[in-house]
């Protein structure tokens, strides 16, 4: 099982069969939502979804971008890890109104 990214996304695959993914996109200069999180049924349980994330993170991180969580699986990380909020944009509660 090997990590992969492409714009837009980073995503999982066992025997080229894709079982998770993470989804981003550029909200503006700067800024990326977490748009939707994704694990395949039969891999649930294993902690791809956190290893998903923790690599949108560390991407975000390397670049200097903050993110605006959109998906729950994003919005529940960033509540229960004060560790990674640093990575919260300023004003994300106002850029996901501005989605909707």
């Amino acid at each position: 099982m090997e990590m992969k990214h492409e714009d837009g996304r980073f995503f999982l695959e066992d025997n080229d069969e894709m079982i998770g993914e993470i989804t981003y996109s550029t909200v503006k200069d700067g800024v990326i939502s977490l748009d939707h999180t994704y694990v395949s049924d039969s891999y649930r349980g294993q902690g791809l979804a956190g290893k998903l994330l923790n690599a949108a993170l560390d991407y975000s991180d390397l670049k200097g971008l903050k993110i605006v969580p959109v998906c729950e699986y994003s919005k529940a990380a960033f509540e229960r890890k004060p560790e990674i909020r640093f990575l919260l944009a300023e004003n994300y509660q106002e850029l996901l109104k501005g989605e909707n």
